[in-house]
């Protein structure tokens, strides 16, 4: 199920939000191993103090087993001050009603392959559903993401093509960068829940304090 966390009631949920973080260290230093900010086993950036929205997947153990984050394009944002490289010169996104996704990961580890609930397909899908029910309903028009090839092929194959791309792929390291757009309709979240098989509410009930602390 999934929990969003905001600037509006992250104080309920400050065991979540820290289990959200260790997990990203587990992912992206320890099994991608990239260069990212790690300290007490926990991978938070200078986004973080942005007052983001984070979509949090949480399985039946009360568990975080996948995450992804939201934030506006009025302020800093990824695209425009660390991959700005990718916009071939071209000014960044800057609009109310577009978000950038980042930090997007599942935990292999604790996840199996397959579509059923402890499954990597599933809890993407699940995570991609909420990320997109949530931004609906909060006026979202458009989200852009800067993703690899091996992403691009994930969104694609689950009904989540990107619809188009700013600039051009960039070396980043060892991958390819990419600056994909996805609009946020409910077509495409059809798209999402029909090649997932997921049809029920992916929201957790509303308080989920039990799952805060």
């Amino acid at each position: 199920m999934i929990i969003i966390v905001d600037s509006l009631n992250k104080h309920e949920y400050p065991e979540l939000l820290d289990a959200m973080f260790q997990l990203r260290a587990r992912v992206f230093e320890g099994r991608l191993g990239w260069e990212v900010n790690v300290v007490n086993g926990r991978e938070i950036d200078q986004f973080d103090d942005l007052d983001p929205a984070h979509v949090i997947s949480v399985d039946e153990d009360g568990d975080v087993v996948g995450c992804m984050r939201l934030l506006q394009t009025t302020g800093p944002h990824m695209l425009s001050d660390v991959f700005s490289c990718l916009l071939d010169g071209e000014p960044p996104i800057r609009s109310s009603r577009v978000w950038e996704a980042t930090r997007f990961c599942v935990d292999t580890k604790k996840l199996t392959r397959g579509k059923h609930p402890r499954s990597i397909s599933y809890v993407t899908s699940e995570v991609m559903i909420g990320a997109f029910e949530y931004g609906l309903q909060a006026g979202i028009k458009d989200a852009v993401a800067v993703i690899d090839p091996v992403m691009d092929r994930v969104l694609k194959r689950s009904g989540n093509a990107p619809y188009g791309y700013l600039g051009s792929p960039k070396p980043m390291g060892k991958v390819t960068a990419l600056a994909a757009l996805m609009d946020c309709s409910q077509q495409r979240i059809n798209n999402i829940r029909e090649f997932s098989g997921i049809r029920h509410d992916v929201f957790a009930p509303q308080p989920a304090l039990s799952l805060a602390s």
